[in-house]
């Protein structure tokens, strides 16, 4: 399987591929520079820090200041007696039409990826079979936003548009943050209409396809450009501003943000918007990252995150192409992991870095437009399609325990997962021709995670 960059779910189409976002500034070139305080922001402050650089953002809540500056400033600023510590601005990768005529898609058809998690089974039978379906807990999904189209795959009523916003800049070529009003609806990439449709479903040619949590209620935060790619400076705040509608506005529900984005270094800014969200009661959860044994993405690596590896079906694409499979081909009961794996590209477990799950991550199908306005769908691999499973589950867990902290829910999930030993397993591609795939004990977390695992040892 090929790898390709972490934001954009190293997608493995069966028509395209995606390139990676552009290189850092190199030596010598204006970077953005992310700068956190040993104590709160003050005039004099930021007075001394413009003669380092132009102040570009202030983010009160969690005492950065984010700096346009040359790059050799860099050292001096680390050394600054109220600094308590720099990076640059770190490379982050992951209009109305039609309304669905369906309010929800609970008795929609389903798919491996569900009854793999034993959301559901295969049909004819019960469409659920768990009793909970995340009715009263909101989901931000910190992504690219959604399509033009969004209205033609999921339920208007299931997406909360006044919270919904975009962020936008960083870097430094851009500097600022911004927010940009509406372009959460005008996405040109896909990446995040595709996350969502795993937690609430989608309308797929008129044929209702199940969601992990499809009562669930989407905020979507765009903080990655049209290319799928961003920086952690934007991640950070839009990480702030889920976690101020959870000390405000939504103070009484529950709130889960999911991130299938990362990049290799863990950001200042963003481990500060992570640990703040968490303090309010927001539960993260995140991809791992796409880069095999280069090791996993950051914020997926970093602790309080709830970070999810990829799995895959030893059933997928069985009988050699076969296309209904997807959503014909019965996930026997009950979970055996001897049929499952780790995929290559799945980033694993390094030093200091912590994993805590796998869910299905490869060849999940979803919505995704390669030409803008043309309806499409597409099975796309990634961590990317993993975390939203778990992100999903969570508003479940959540469902059942409005109290749940990010602490508990990551301690159920580990302790409830299946563990998955090291091994190797033959598989089918899409083209027919079997394949080995191999994985360590460092690729798989606590192991495979079921909803109904999950929820049984919800309190």
């Amino acid at each position: 399987m090929k790898r390709l960059v972490f934001s954009l779910a190293l997608i493995l189409c069966l028509l395209a591929a995606v390139a990676g976002p552009v290189s850092a500034a190199s030596n010598g070139k204006m970077i953005g520079i992310n700068v956190m305080l040993n104590r709160d922001v003050s005039d004099s402050i930021l007075t001394d820090l413009a003669t380092h650089g132009k102040v570009r953002d202030v983010v009160a809540e969690i005492n950065v200041v984010t700096l346009q500056a040359a790059e050799g400033e860099l050292s001096t600023i680390r050394s600054l007696p109220y600094v308590a510590a720099a990076n640059p601005d770190e490379e982050r990768s992951g209009a109305p039409i039609d309304t669905v005529g369906a309010t929800n898609f609970t008795n929609g058809i389903n798919t491996w990826d569900l009854d793999a998690i034993n959301v559901t089974n295969l049909q004819p039978g019960p469409a659920r079979v768990v009793s909970y379906d995340g009715a009263g807990v909101y989901v931000a999904v910190l992504d690219t936003g959604l399509l033009d189209s969004w209205r033609q795959y999921f339920p208007q009523e299931r997406i909360t548009t006044q919270y919904a916003i975009a962020f936008g800049g960083g870097g430094g070529e851009v500097g600022a943050v911004s927010s940009q009003p509406n372009k959460w609806e005008h996405d040109q990439n896909s990446h995040g209409t595709h996350v969502t449709s795993t937690i609430l479903g989608y309308n797929r040619t008129g044929v209702s396809v199940n969601g992990v949590a499809p009562m669930a209620t989407i905020i979507p935060v765009k903080v990655l450009n049209q290319n799928g790619s961003g920086w952690s400076s934007v991640v950070a705040r839009g990480i702030v501003y889920v976690a101020d509608l959870k000390a405000g506005p939504l103070a009484n529900s529950a709130v889960v943000i999911n991130m299938s984005l990362g990049g290799p270094s863990l950001d200042a800014m963003e481990k500060a918007a992570v640990d703040y969200a968490v303090s309010k009661g927001v539960i993260i959860v995140a991809s791992a990252g796409n880069e095999g044994d280069a090791g996993m993405g950051y914020p997926g690596a970093y602790a309080p995150v709830i970070s999810v590896a990829a799995s895959g079906w030893t059933g997928e694409w069985s009988p050699a192409g076969n296309r209904t499979w997807w959503y014909a081909s019965d996930v026997p009961d009950p979970t055996n992991p001897d049929d499952f794996y780790i995929t290559d590209f799945s980033s694993r477990q390094l030093a200091g870095q912590d994993l805590d799950v796998a869910a299905p991550g490869s060849w999940v199908v979803g919505p995704y437009q390669v030409n803008s306005g043309q309806i499409s769908f597409y099975f796309l691999g990634g961590t990317s399609m993993a975390s939203p499973h778990v992100a999903g589950i969570v508003a479940l867990m959540a469902q059942k325990n409005p109290g749940l902290t990010a602490t508990q829910a990551e301690s159920i999930l580990t302790g409830a997962a299946i563990p998955l030993a090291p091994g190797c397993r033959t598989i089918l591609g899409s083209s027919g021709a079997s394949e080995q795939v191999c994985w360590g004990a460092n690729a798989t977390g606590a192991g495979l995670i079921t909803a109904d695992l999950a929820l049984t040892a919800t309190p």
